[in-house]
């Protein structure tokens, strides 16, 4: 009997494996077990290795592409990715109708529903039926291109499946947007992995899915099991998508994974019963969610009704009243806010709230404080405003403990901050730093974070960000990985050359070591060397910004003080903020554990060294796995004595016997 041509093989195993793919993925019911599938998957792949020639872009075995050295590329999108106002009760969705209902008299509408994913948005635009790329939404108008990425995810087709009836979508360009997102199973499955490991646990499957996927290696994304769902198909002539059901009925045709509970009502109410019988199902679905998205399921309609600013009048995203739970408050301590805004917290007792475990929630200001009269060891009802953000809804005073006092805010602010002054004026609800504009705050906030000792951003110098604050272009620390050379060169201080040097130093550092970012932060109380404990403990920003003060106190020089500064500042939902915006922008610190022969050494530096300065002396050690100090303590090993020391130092260093050395035995310890 004949062989089949190596050409001809791998089309038939090609399509085989493409309909393996789709029973899979799609339908939910494969036609053979794994072991058939990888046994073809293994041919294929070696069919290819010997005839490379006939290797396709589009081929299932060339899913994970080349490591990008340059980072993520903006796109435009074809459309706006919209978002949607959010209704939280059935009265809100019917306000809702009847605005519609005035802008197209006489005509009757349908309502399309689907389980509203709690992801990455992502469109995917195939040209001729084959993924040619892949943006994620960015600022809506604007993503950036992860195709790179997108191609590891084992449920995102590289090419179309043919399916009859749906052959004109195989023609020209279809884009498709869904969200990426992580399945709880799959999210458990890894934070089970990394407990046995003795390794910090992810804080959530969207965040993980989110700074997975904007990772620079594709082999690291490829590791974890990320999956997309569509949600919306786009063509060129809109006629070809009549209605929002047939573009979920096209999305399984072509082979996109998509929710299968999703429907189309006649009538507002049948829609709210749907809706009804999610919220008392939604902790059985694969994915987390916080609610529905109601649509006009006629796209003509849709189109008619319009935008609203960036929300379409013809959808609306129905949210979920958030789930409670009671804790008691430990204690409240204040965040100072990138304004110069003091943010009180209340930091409580861990609670599960809404699928995750929440430690602390903002009260606001110093008149909510007094409105709901929160104690410290009060016990508290906590919720969470649109399943995202932990609040305190009211005090269960039957528990308040006899002793617990009211709290004092402004002798709290005197407390916690000695060195600064507070003023509160006219209307205003807010305590702010006495004498710093936000503006001021911000460049030096700017100017921290570019500066040598954290990640050192070449020619992000205090005039260049002066004048990029001046110009409003970066309106917070994150804003400078915005930046670009039209921004830039627009500006009075840059030429062609000093422009380009800038966008280039930026981009440079969009993947610092984990310290380096931390302390560029400016977190009170965080010098380099607690960056550099805090990132041995908890190797991750996620782990760091769910941190109880508990877990911080366990770092060795990490006190009440300190650990209670920390918590406040990953409380503020400015700086929360901040560290999402930070992730889509494609900024992901790294952690990598630093060894050497001065591992287990201490160093403390005092004098004038001639032959480099005290912060390169602490990299250099730092560098070579020891610690730097800066003060000499019991465990100091070294102290490292320049020109004109004290002899107190000298005395107290001998006290503990600590070894004194000199300018020229440092630098043999640091060959």
């Amino acid at each position: 009997m004949m062989q089949p041509q190596p050409s001809a093989r791998i089309r038939e195993l090609r399509a085989l494996l493409n309909r393996y793919n789709y029973e899979y993925h799609v339908e939910d019911a494969p036609s053979v077990s794994d072991a058939v599938y990888d046994g073809l998957f293994s041919e294929l792949k070696q069919l290819e290795a010997e005839h490379p020639e006939l290797v396709t872009s589009d081929s299932i075995t060339q899913r994970v592409g080349n490591e990008l050295k340059e980072g993520f590329v903006k796109v435009t999108h074809s459309t706006r990715m919209l978002s949607l106002n959010d209704v939280f009760d059935v009265e809100e969705v019917r306000a809702w109708v009847v605005r519609m209902d005035k802008l197209l008299p006489g005509s009757k509408h349908e309502f399309f529903a689907d389980i509203k994913m709690d992801g990455l948005a992502c469109a995917l635009i195939y040209q001729d039926g084959v993924l040619v790329q892949a943006v994620t939404r960015g600022d809506s108008f604007a993503g950036e291109d992860v195709t790179n990425n997108v191609r590891t995810i084992k449920n995102v087709p590289l090419r179309l499946y043919e399916t009859a009836g749906f052959e004109k979508l195989l023609q020209g360009r279809t884009e498709i947007r869904g969200e990426i997102v992580m399945l709880k199973k799959d999210f458990e499955a890894l934070n089970k992995k990394r407990r046995q490991n003795g390794e910090p646990e992810f804080a959530n499957p969207r965040n993980l899915a989110a700074g997975t996927i904007r990772q620079l290696d594709p082999r690291l994304v490829a590791a974890r099991p990320l999956h997309f769902r569509g949600y919306d198909l786009l063509r060129d002539d809109p006629s070809d998508v009549p209605t929002n059901m047939f573009a979920y009925e096209a999305l399984t045709a072509l082979g996109i994974s998509r929710n299968r509970e999703a429907s189309v009502f006649t009538s507002i109410d049948d829609a709210m019963k749907f809706v009804d019988h999610v919220g008392k199902i939604r902790g059985e679905l694969p994915f987390n969610t916080d609610g529905l998205v109601i649509k006009v399921n006629d796209r003509a309609q849709f189109a008619q009704l319009g935008v609203v600013g960036k929300q379409p009048r013809a959808a609306v995203a129905y949210k979920y009243a958030a789930e409670q739970a009671t804790t008691i408050v430990k204690d409240i301590v204040i965040s100072i806010g990138r304004t110069g805004a003091a943010t009180p917290v209340a930091v409580f007792d861990p609670v599960v709230v809404a699928g995750t475990t929440v430690q602390h929630a903002s009260l606001h200001n110093a008149d909510e404080i007094a409105r709901k009269d929160v104690r410290i060891g009060d016990t508290v009802v906590i919720f969470k405003a649109g399943d995202i953000i932990p609040q305190v809804e009211s005090v269960v005073t039957e528990l308040r403990p006899k002793t617990a006092e009211k709290f004092e805010y402004e002798k709290a602010l005197q407390e916690q901050y000695p060195e600064l002054d507070f003023e509160r004026t006219g209307k205003d609800v807010v305590y702010r730093v006495k004498g710093a504009s936000g503006d001021l705050i911000l460049k030096r906030a700017v100017q921290y974070y570019a500066s040598k000792g954290a990640l050192d951003i070449d020619t992000l110098g205090e005039k260049n960000v002066v004048a990029l604050v001046d110009a409003g272009l970066v309106r917070d620390v994150a804003d400078i990985y915005k930046l670009t050379y039209e921004d830039v060169i627009r500006l009075d201080r840059f030429a062609d050359l000093s422009a380009r040097k800038l966008i280039l130093a930026i981009a440079d550092k969009k993947q610092p070591p984990l310290e380096k970012f931390v302390l560029g932060l400016g977190i009170r109380h965080v010098g380099a060397q607690t960056a550099i404990d805090l990132a041995n403990k908890f190797q991750s920003v996620d782990a760091l910004k769910t941190a109880t003060i508990e877990q911080l106190e366990q770092v060795d020089g990490i006190g009440k003080v300190v650990a209670e500064s920390i918590v406040a500042w990953c409380a503020d939902e400015d700086n929360l903020a901040l560290l999402d915006k930070f992730t889509e922008l494609g900024v992901v610190p790294y952690y990598e554990q630093k060894t050497g022969r001065l591992s287990g050494k201490s160093f403390v530096v005092t004098g004038t060294l001639t032959s480099m300065s005290r912060d390169e002396a602490a990299d250099r050690i730092r560098a070579l796995g020891g610690t730097f100090q800066t003060s000499v303590g019991k465990d100091t090993t070294y102290l490292v004595a320049g020109g004109k020391v004290g002899a107190s130092k000298l005395k107290k260093a001998e006290s503990y016997g600590t070894k004194i050395i000199d300018e020229k035995t440092l630098h043999e310890l640091l060959k």
